[in-house]
C-alpha cells in the first residue's frame, strides 16, 4: 500500500474504483491513503439503485459488470482502476469501458499481478494506461 500510496499520490485523482471483489480491498485502502472516494463495480445485480452494466466474456460463458450511473459526481472525474490481477482482462476490461461510459476521465489501470502470458493487459490499454506491481 505505501508503495501504490507513493505512485498515485501525484495523480490528482478524485476517485478510485476497485473491481468485485477483491478490488474492494486494495480499492478502499488507496482511496483512504489518497483521502479521496471510492466506487465499488460490482457483480450484476449487488448495486441498489440506478446502474449501467457491461457484458464480457468467459473461458465458459459471460458474465457482466456494473456501476451506479452517478457514480463519479464530479464532471470529468479522474479515475484509477484497480484490481488484485489480471488474467484474460475480460473482466477488467469492462470495468473500464464503463469508467469511461459514465463520462470519468479514466487515467490508468492498477492490478498488484499481470499474468502476462494471457495478454488479458492488452485489452485494457485500449482504455487507458496500465500498471501492474508484479508480472509473471
Amino acid at each position: 500500500m505505501n508503495h501504490l500510496e507513493d505512485r498515485y499520490k501525484s495523480y490528482n485523482l478524485d476517485y478510485v474504483a476497485g473491481i468485485d471483489s477483491r478490488g474492494f480491498i486494495f480499492g478502499a485502502a488507496l482511496a483512504d491513503r489518497l483521502n479521496i472516494g471510492f466506487v465499488p463495480v460490482r457483480k450484476k445485480g449487488k448495486l441498489p439503485g440506478t446502474t449501467v452494466c457491461e457484458k464480457y466474456e468467459l473461458e465458459y460463458g459471460f458474465d457482466e459488470v456494473e456501476i451506479h450511473l452517478d457514480a463519479f459526481p464530479k464532471e470529468n472525474a479522474r479515475v484509477l482502476l484497480i484490481d488484485d490481477l489480471i488474467a484474460t482482462g475480460g473482466t477488467a476490461n469492462a470495468a473500464a469501458k464503463l469508467v469511461k461510459h459514465v463520462k470519468a476521465d479514466l487515467v490508468e489501470v492498477c492490478f498488484l499481478l499481470n499474468l502476462t502470458f494471457l495478454d488479458g493487459d492488452k485489452k485494457v490499454k485500449e482504455h487507458a494506461p496500465v500498471y501492474s506491481v508484479l508480472d509473471i
